[in-house]
């Protein structure tokens, strides 16, 4: 299954995480990273970013796109937010922060963010059947989203960031009264359009996410930050938020850094992103809010997977695609139907990648043999598969290296009959990671070529579920598939052989 990265440049920290995305399943994480930078304090005090700050950012995400390039993404996606939209010299920042990151950073409307964070929790927390407001407190800005059955109904995006409130209002410490009323009442104003534009129905759930709702979680449940895995999804009462806000706030930022579950530099803001949250939950008249881990990054994950960013990796390019079709016609083959085996043999690829677990660019071969496993057909029908082999492995293939043209040449060699032995010369020549390769490859290229039956391409999509030893392939189809399915048994030894599991086809219902 795909990889992916995505970056999240916030006014309190950038955060980084890159995950392997598998249809119908939560997204595997595979490395995550986040770094308190405060970008937002110089820009909510004078506009701009400093050089300092600019700096300290830099070498972080230049660390954090280390940590993913080394597991192969597909595709990455960087944003930044509220601290980058309202800072003046946010085009020498974007410059200099896309040069770290090695791809481009783009600012998103507060829109576009909370888009991403309904995004990120239905990922890994589907709301399904539900009336969800999510709330997200972020260093310069607050998210609200209203979402029904899982789709997104509203969302707005206002200016109560942790950092900004506390940059704006909070000058004492303690925070005096006047002071904490002056943010309250700030706080209340830009909640009452959201308000009005929502209504106080009921609502069947409640979610906070990011650093602000993850600490009162963390302090309500007296669970160190070290533990916040913990708390994921858990239930905090309206009430509880009410105590723990009129507690911090009487605390100076020494005695609030002692507490619990908040963390030393989450203490010194604190005060301002829990007061949000209090309001948030006491306007819309909730009675609790859970904690979800999921933000802007699992979204931009989600959203990267949704628009399916780097499956031309595993397909041909137009160049590459233009000589297998030219030589297939060379060598009398049926054009269609060479389509059709590729079109099947990329669905599987892709299906079953937790299988096969091979960089994308193994798929170009793939689709390359699937186009050129009958050109022996024009030497001899019988044994065809061999004089594949030596047409494919001697001939000039422009767009293809050496190694690749005699990778297609062996998968055209064992497409069918035999699979490889110490004894063939061909597989034998291959280094242990092409072995490998080939060896995977083989059943699905096997696979693909049974199960085209007929005139009629009436598979469109495919979908794998691997359960006790099984591999399900649910097949999304036009009509029955009952060709498509003895076709399959028929290659289902070799699957067994390789991958050492059952195979079976079922139509999805």
């Amino acid at each position: 299954m795909p990889r992916y990265a995505a970056i999240d440049i916030g006014s309190n920290s950038i955060r980084m995480e890159a995950a392997e995305v598998s249809a119908g399943q939560p997204p595997r994480v595979l490395a995550s990273d986040r770094e308190v930078t405060r970008l937002g304090e110089s820009v909510f005090r004078n506009g701009a970013v400093s050089e300092e700050a600019i700096q300290a950012t830099c070498a972080v995400l230049a660390r954090m796109a280390a940590l993913h390039r080394k597991l192969e993404v597909v595709g990455v996606r960087a944003v930044a937010t509220s601290a980058v939209r309202d800072m003046r010299n946010q085009r020498e920042f974007l410059g200099r922060a896309s040069e770290a990151v090695g791809a481009h950073v783009e600012i998103i409307s507060g829109r576009e963010e909370a888009r991403l964070i309904h995004l990120g929790v239905e990922s890994v927390w589907p709301q399904g059947g539900r009336r969800t407001l999510i709330c997200d407190i972020g260093g310069g800005s607050a998210e609200i989203v209203a979402s029904q059955d899982g789709a997104l109904h509203m969302a707005f995006s206002k200016p109560l960031g942790a950092v900004r409130l506390h940059e704006i209002f909070l000058k004492d410490d303690p925070p005096s009264p006047r002071q904490l009323h002056q943010m309250q009442e700030f706080i209340e104003d830009k909640l009452s359009s959201v308000v009005r534009r929502l209504g106080q129905s009921k609502w069947d759930r409640a979610i906070g996410t990011s650093a602000t709702a993850s600490a009162v979680a963390a302090a309500v449940a007296r669970l160190p930050r070290s533990r916040r895995d913990e708390i994921d999804r858990l239930r905090v009462s309206t009430a509880q938020v009410r105590k723990l806000y009129w507690k911090l706030a009487g605390l100076s930022l020494a005695a609030r850094r002692k507490v619990t579950g908040i963390g030393p530099r989450r203490a010194e803001i604190i005060v301002p992103g829990i007061a949000v949250l209090l309001a948030f939950l006491e306007r819309f008249r909730l009675p609790s809010v859970y904690y979800s881990r999921a933000g802007v990054r699992d979204g931009l994950i989600a959203d990267l997977a949704a628009r399916n960013v780097g499956a031309e990796l595993s397909r041909l390019t137009r160049e590459q695609r233009r000589e297998v079709e030219d030589m297939g016609h060379r060598y009398g083959v049926s054009l269609p139907h060479a389509r059709a085996v590729s079109h099947i043999a990329g669905l599987l690829f892709t299906a079953l990648h937790p299988l096969h677990r091979l960089p994308p660019a193994a798929g170009r071969l793939l689709e390359a043999a699937a186009h050129l496993i009958d050109v022996g057909h024009f030497i001899s029908s019988s044994s065809h598969h061999k004089h594949s082999y030596y047409v494919v492995a001697n001939s000039d293939m422009p767009g293809f290296t050496e190694r690749e043209r005699m990778l297609v040449a062996a998968l055209c060699r064992y497409h069918r009959k035999a699979l490889p032995s110490t004894m063939h010369t061909a597989f034998q020549s291959l280094d242990p990671e092409d072995k490998r390769a080939l060896t995977v490859l083989i059943p699905l290229l096997r696979l693909a070529d049974n199960m085209v039956r007929g005139p009629e391409q009436r598979i469109q999509s495919l979908d794998c579920r691997v359960q006790n030893g099984e591999v399900i392939l649910l097949v999304h189809s036009t009509g029955d598939i009952d060709l498509e399915q003895w076709g399959a048994e028929r290659a289902a030894g070799a699957f067994h052989q390789v991958f050492n599991r059952t195979l079976s086809l079922v139509r999805a219902r």
